[in-house]
This record gives C-alpha cells, structure tokens and sequence, in this order.
C-alpha cells in the first residue's frame, strides 16, 4: 500500500506547526504518540520528533489523526 506523504519546506513549517500547538495544548510527545496509536495510526517518538524538526515528511493519515487530537484546522497546521 503507497502511503501519500506531504513534503515539508525547508523551514519544516508543518512540523513546528504541530509542536506549538502540541505544546500550547500542554500534551507532550509521547501522550501524543500514544494518542495516534489509540487511533491505529503507527508513530513512534522518534518518528514525530523529525516531523516536528521538519526533517521527516509527514504521512496523509498521520497528519489528519495529529489534527483530530490537537483540536485544530488544517490551515492552523499547514499556515
């Protein structure tokens, strides 16, 4: 099965997108992590620490669970 990745820009604009909200929210990585798990989406730490510096691309399921549990929009994580 081909998973769809959304490619960050330089800036990994995306990932540090979903670290200050993640942050704001006060839920730390690996209740996050634990969170998508709940969901069925694999994610390790490691694995959301590269998407938050922008060094890994972020995976179409992975961004729509890390939506849902942030409580936030689309344009929030991809401004």
């Amino acid at each position: 099965m081909l998973r769809q990745k959304i490619k960050q820009n330089k800036n990994g604009d995306i990932g540090k997108n979903i670290r200050e909200i993640r942050v704001a929210k006060g839920i730390g990585q690996t209740e996050l992590v634990r969170l998508l798990d709940l969901q069925g989406i694999p994610i390790t730490r490691e694995c959301l620490v590269k998407i938050e510096r922008g060094i890994q691309h972020v995976q179409v399921e992975q961004l729509r669970a890390i939506k849902d549990e942030l409580n936030t929009t689309y344009d929030e994580l991809l401004k």
